[in-house]
């Protein structure tokens, strides 16, 4: 089966281990793997002590794109609360670090620095391990093992690469992402998340200075210096895909994610914009939204701050240009336009980030093409996809989010009931991890029809977490999708699936023949 290559990828705590360790606790097992030592609370305290040369494991109530830093140092992520495709656990897979989410009677005291299960409290530095395969924590560090890949499997995976029909990118926001999705066989980037970028090093002072400016130049001075970074990182993800397509997501999330936490940072940002901490407060508090997640994110932002935008297609376009140059390969950027729901919409949109596309060009003195496409993430632009058509190369379906809106269930908090939904089978299976087929998966038909009634060639993916299920992947083939994008860690599972649909089509196909030749 496609999802036991995970076990082949990762390693496991030994079977002698398992059998002497006490559980601690037990939640979702949103990334696989096994991963052993001292816990801290936040990630400045897990960089701290991964400098010092110990093992650490990071424990939240729900990570944020700000604590990626601690993601990277740490031999596992554990969370009180979030499902199957919260931050936390989209991220860990990314990285092929192993993660517990949702472990509900986990709770956590950031200032005393301990946490508590089942009454019992512990301090920072308490030694646990975390089996990313089964959702159990236990106390102390479990001796583990690595797994090994032999030629034999080698052989398998050439099988399946001959026989396969759907494309299988990768979710990759970094050169590093870009490489071990190139190591297991990835045909691309389709997806890149620009958001994760603004939290390496100290770009963050930048992008608070930014969201938090008054006037348009002073929010384009900040953004100056975020381009010297952008225009780095995506020269660097281009380096390393050598002329493979990689479709590059604008600014999604909502900027009140960005916003300092204390007194300390706002006056930071205060001292840079030459403005009183009361100010930078106040405008802070401004941006903190009911329901962000359905609030001012995505192209929206495009919308009320053209200026972000422009940015980051100047820096996508620029390096773009200059990775041809230095390698001597084509280069199409493939710039996604997050969260569009309507054709006026992406028209707008697509106006004004073409203009930055074109003078960065001329700017360069060069020729490059370009696509410019959208991810179907709201219901209403999958109800209205032959519109959206006219205007996007290319969909990309980000099924996180359209089953969530879908649905209505809140993906970071799903933790608290889905799992009785499940149990008593009120819910068959945890929709973020395989594709609600006759729902979700209704809209992804259509839009896709919808799509290719317009134009005949459109390029579709899909680049939620359900590029790297094999029934959601299945489901992918028979809609005649072009791609499914994953993470760098599933594209093994995900080619082994693609080739197992395309399979299985076939013997369909040669036992409907032969049950017609017998029938005539």
């Amino acid at each position: 089966e496609p999802d036991q290559i995970s076990q082949l990828l990762h390693p496991n705590f030994t079977s002698a281990a398992l059998a002497a360790a006490e559980v601690l606790i037990e939640g979702l097992p949103a990334s696989p793997g096994a991963g052993a030592g001292k816990v801290y609370l936040t990630a400045e305290k897990v960089h701290e002590q991964a400098v010092a040369g110990e093992k650490v494991i990071l424990v939240r109530h729900e990570t944020s794109p700000e604590d990626i830093q601690g993601m990277v140092d740490c031999e596992g992520i554990l969370t009180s609360t979030g499902g199957m495709t919260s931050h936390a656990a989209v991220v860990a897979r990314g990285m092929g670090k192993c993660c517990i989410v949702g472990a509900k009677v986990l709770s956590i005291d950031y200032d005393a620095g301990t946490f508590t299960i089942d009454g019992k409290t512990y301090p920072e530095g308490t030694e646990i391990s975390l089996d990313g395969t089964s959702g159990k924590v236990y106390m102390g560090i479990l001796d583990s093992e690595e797994s090994e890949l032999t030629g034999d499997f080698a052989e398998l995976m050439s099988w399946a690469d001959e026989i396969k029909k759907l494309q299988v990118r990768a979710n990759a926001d970094s050169p590093r992402d870009a490489a071990v999705a190139i190591k297991f066989g990835a045909e691309g980037i389709g997806l890149c998340r620009t958001e994760h970028m603004f939290f390496e090093g100290d770009r963050i002072e930048y992008v608070r200075q930014m969201i938090l400016s008054d006037t348009v130049e002073e929010r384009i001075k900040a953004l100056d210096e975020l381009y010297n970074f952008q225009v780095e990182d995506f020269r660097g993800i281009y380096r390393a895909m050598v002329g493979l397509p990689v479709t590059v997501r604008l600014l999604d999330p909502p900027l009140h994610e960005f916003l300092p936490h204390t007194d300390e940072e706002y006056q930071a940002v205060a001292d840079k914009l030459g403005k009183t901490l009361e100010d930078v407060k106040t405008k802070g508090a401004t941006l903190k939204e009911t329901n962000p997640m359905l609030g001012h994110r995505g192209s929206r932002l495009a919308v009320t701050y053209p200026e972000i935008y422009n940015m980051q297609v100047r820096a996508i376009i620029d390096a773009a240009i200059d990775v041809e140059r230095e390698l001597g390969c084509t280069i199409v950027p493939e710039i996604m336009l997050p969260l569009i729901g309507s054709e006026s919409e992406i028209v707008y949109v697509k106006e004004n980030v073409t203009k930055a596309i074109d003078a960065a060009i001329m700017a360069k003195n060069a020729k490059i093409e370009y696509k410019i496409g959208t991810m179907i993430e709201i219901p209403r632009a999958a109800l209205t996809a032959d519109e959206i058509a006219k205007h996007a190369e290319f969909f990309s379906f980000g099924t996180n989010d359209l089953t969530q809106m879908t649905f209505g269930f809140s993906r970071d908090d799903v933790g608290s009931f889905l799992p009785e939904y499940i149990n008593r089978k009120v819910i068959q299976v945890d929709p973020f991890v395989s594709l609600d087929q006759s729902g979700v998966g209704q809209l992804v038909e259509m839009a896709a029809s919808k799509g290719r009634s317009v134009r005949p060639n459109i390029k579709l993916g899909i680049c939620g977490e359900h590029g790297g299920d094999p029934e959601s992947i299945k489901f992918c083939h028979k809609t005649g999708l072009s791609y499914v994008s994953c993470s760098p860690y599933r594209v093994l599972i995900a080619r082994l699936a693609a080739a197992q649909a395309a399979a299985e089509e076939i013997i369909l196909e040669h036992t409907t023949d032969k049950v017609l030749v017998a029938d005539k």
